[in-house]
């Protein structure tokens, strides 16, 4: 579903500024992989992410989604493959409209649409189950501004949206990282409810080594622009943080020197 060719990008290059952030990075997840990637500041994990969803282009490599060559396809022509969740609750719907004018925008992604959400009695109807599932209490809230919720209901929500219309892949930029630990719980267990449910391909950056090993059939770990780590199955599923410390000790020589991600 999604393959990743020996991809580069160096940000300011020729300045003393210049920062490779991606050094021949190569990645291949097949339909219903949900891959967790955990990496210190600077790994290149973020990076990673605006490449696949073309906020800006590679210098050098690859990448298919489904087949299809988007390697040089601006964003906006990629929205029609891709769903994203970003780090900032206030990113991704639209506050001054309603729960279910967002969710009517967003059943539109990828086809024409205008400002106006045209609601209908099914519509409507559809929304309130879907929003449900969330168990937030948000289905009786359906006329409310999006910007009247908490940080948690709108990431909550905004995961909706990004897979309302089942994307080719889905990504999640540390989409509980602004929210409380027991906010951030309930999340994580709606995107497991959610990408689990559609079988969606899905790439979770996380900040937190406990729940990249907890979520998802596959992890990986980043570090200087590479992925040094590629775990899944059974092998994921005996992982402990203190294990994949020592892997990643093993493998790129050097300390994981992030105490938040280790500490959770």
């Amino acid at each position: 579903m999604l393959e990743i060719k020996d991809i580069y990008k160096t940000f300011n290059p020729g300045t003393v500024n210049e920062k490779a952030a991606l050094k021949g990075l190569s990645l291949k997840l097949e339909e219903g992989d949900f891959v967790t990637v955990i990496g210190g500041n600077g790994a290149g994990k973020s990076t990673m992410l605006n490449a696949i969803a073309g906020v800006w282009q590679v210098d050098d490599g690859q990448i298919l989604i489904d087949g299809i060559d988007v390697t040089s396809l601006p964003e906006h022509k990629r929205a029609a493959y891709v769903g994203r969740v970003f780090q900032d609750p206030m990113m991704g719907t639209a506050p001054t409209m309603q729960i279910d004018e967002n969710l009517a925008l967003a059943k539109r992604r990828g086809k024409k649409r205008g400002l106006k959400a045209n609601l209908s009695k099914e519509d409507i109807k559809d929304f309130r189950a879907l929003v449900s599932i969330l168990d937030l209490g948000l289905e009786e809230r359906m006329t409310s501004k999006v910007g009247l919720l908490s940080g948690g209901q709108r990431q909550a929500l905004t995961l909706l949206m990004a897979t309302l219309e089942k994307p080719k892949i889905l990504l999640l930029d540390e989409h509980t990282a602004a929210l409380d630990p027991k906010t951030a719980a309930k999340v994580l267990e709606a995107t497991e409810l959610i990408v689990t449910k559609n079988n969606l391909t899905t790439i979770m950056i996380t900040h937190n080594m406990k729940d990249a090993i907890a979520h998802g059939n596959r992890l990986v770990m980043m570090n200087d622009g590479k992925i040094i780590l590629d775990i899944r199955g059974e092998e994921k599923k005996k992982l402990t943080v203190e294990s994949l410390l020592h892997e990643f000790e093993k493998v790129s020589g050097e300390e994981f020197t992030s105490d938040s991600a280790i500490l959770g």
